[in-house]
């Protein structure tokens, strides 16, 4: 695996949402296309949504919410209903360019550490109609494993839905029962809200 160089994680801006609808949107058939006042929706509710960018260019993204969330996905809503407490990825994309250096792990393992501290359950799905099976290696690989099936009313497409068990956040809720201590890599999102962030999503 190539690590991909001069590569930076951080927290999603306004500023990036048109290139965030692009990368998305542009994808394929292994992720739904998504218009602007779904990522708005997703922007100001996420509690993680962070980008990748190589070389100054955003190459990537994931977005994650917690289960209490107020998100409308069916497939959210599954894991409500079969899960006490997780956080869903609901999507990662990378674009064309960069796949293929381990972008995707290296989302992976970053909301991994960002979930394992706050829930003891990791979500998200795979299409199995197409079967994407590169999805469905990746996350077997990643400790992910199959907790049930359901066809998506919003396409009509058959997911498997997955689970990831984060062994280690039983510790971490026996340790801080009051809460996680204020440390700078702990700090949670700020949600942003108001008008300027409908505006930017509605450009893109």
């Amino acid at each position: 695996m190539t690590l991909t160089p001069n590569l930076t994680l951080r927290d999603v801006r306004a500023s990036d949402l048109a290139a965030v609808m692009g990368l998305n949107n542009t994808a394929g058939s292994s992720i739904l296309p998504m218009d602007a006042p779904q990522l708005n929706h997703l922007y100001q509710h996420a509690d993680y949504f962070r980008v990748a960018e190589v070389d100054g260019h955003l190459a990537g993204f994931l977005i994650a919410l917690r289960d209490s969330a107020p998100h409308a996905s069916s497939n959210f809503q599954w894991f409500r209903g079969h899960c006490e407490h997780f956080v869903y990825i609901d999507r990662v994309v990378v674009g064309d360019l960069h796949r293929g250096h381990g972008l995707g792990r290296t989302f992976y393992a970053d909301v991994q550490s960002y979930a394992e501290v706050r829930s003891p359950n990791l979500a998200c799905e795979v299409f199995l109609e197409p079967r994407d099976d590169v999805a469905v290696l990746f996350h077997g690989i990643f400790g992910f494993h199959e907790a049930g099936q359901q066809v998506m009313p919003e396409s009509g497409r058959r997911v498997s839905l997955l689970l990831k068990e984060l062994d280690c956040h039983a510790f971490v809720r026996d340790a801080y029962p009051d809460g996680l201590p204020a440390l700078s890599w702990l700090t949670p999102r700020d949600l942003p809200d108001g008008e300027p962030q409908l505006r930017a999503a509605g450009r893109a």
